[in-house]
């Protein structure tokens, strides 16, 4: 299976055409989970388990794969399942999430699906497991619900979303008022974090839930005559996302004479390297890492202080 999780250049082909790769294993149960696989460096056996104390009740200890010390996540605990139990024969899932390596412990894992993102679908409303399911799909006429991990992580490790230079907050408020943003993303967890900030250097936050709403919302103002070049600082997309991923609505502004000078910011909890290159693939302005405020707070004072000399100058 860790031969199948290949490189960067073999990823790459899904993106911009709304498709995706998931990879499908189970926690002790007939249920199956998925996970991007945009987001799994490798699956192994698990190695020797070092235990820590005052560790997160969730994380099983810690082992040292390929030179680092990565975390150990019981899964199936972390999602109010019993928890699995780890040996000699267990199997692990090796993942980056926001510049972080951690590994998920799981029953047993199935196989990878192509699918696209049309067929990913939001969870149910008021289902009891929406906390930590962030879509749903279908594969072989049965349910596989796909994890939120990054509320998983904010769970055993909260996200601090304050913003350390204040004088920073202050310089962008004298600037950025009635000014607005357009945040799209799935995760409650990463849509609260970006919000927050945004909010807090004195920004007008607009928000759609996936980027079919989002590409909606702004072709409706396009419609209406609004200049949403504009109406809008900036688009903040995440990537990974129901029914339109943040890759293929960047190509859709970009194909939109009315949309196509958007400043568009990619948000995502994926690797610094293979964003990078989609960034350049699918015409993104820029890359940022999710729950990281100080980075995002100062894209906005960059976009805001360019925006501010650029009147300046037509005066």
């Amino acid at each position: 299976m860790a031969s199948v999780l290949d490189s960067v250049d073999q990823r790459t082909k899904l993106v911009g055409e709304n498709r995706l790769e998931l990879l499908l294993f189970k926690l002790g149960g007939r249920q199956s989970f998925a996970i991007n696989v945009f987001k799994i460096q490798e699956v192994l056996k698990l190695p020797n388990l070092t235990q820590l104390p005052q560790r997160h009740r969730c994380v099983c200890g810690v082992s040292y794969i390929r030179d680092h010390t990565v975390p150990v996540i019981n899964l199936a605990q972390a999602i109010g399942f019993p928890p699995l139990y780890p040996n000699k024969d267990s199997t692990i899932i090796v993942t980056e999430y926001n510049r972080t390596v951690q590994a998920f412990l799981v029953e047993s894992v199935d196989r990878i699906v192509n699918m696209t993102w049309e067929q990913i679908l939001p969870p149910p409303k008021g289902a009891g497991k929406a906390h930590f399911v962030t879509a749903i799909t279908r594969y072989n006429k049965e349910i596989v619900e796909i994890i939120d991990v990054e509320r998983i992580l904010a769970d055993i490790k909260p996200y601090n979303t304050d913003i350390k230079d204040k004088g920073l907050v202050e310089e962008v408020k004298t600037h950025a008022e009635g000014m607005e943003v357009l945040l799209v993303d799935d995760s409650p967890v990463a849509l609260a974090q970006a919000r927050s900030t945004l909010e807090g250097v004195g920004l007008k936050v607009v928000t759609a839930n996936n980027g079919l709403n989002g590409y909606t919302m702004l072709k409706e103002w396009a419609d209406k005559g609004i200049d949403v070049k504009k109406k809008l600082l900036m688009v903040v997309t995440d990537a990974e996302m129901p029914a339109m991923d943040g890759y293929r609505l960047t190509t859709e502004i970009r194909n939109d004479p009315r949309l196509k000078d958007l400043f568009v910011v990619l948000h995502t909890s994926l690797s610094g390297s293979f964003n990078k290159a989609m960034v350049q693939k699918v015409g993104c302005d820029e890359f940022l890492s999710k729950f990281q405020p100080d980075e995002l707070a100062a894209l906005v004072k960059q976009r805001v202080n360019l925006l501010a000399s650029t009147k300046e100058s037509k005066k």
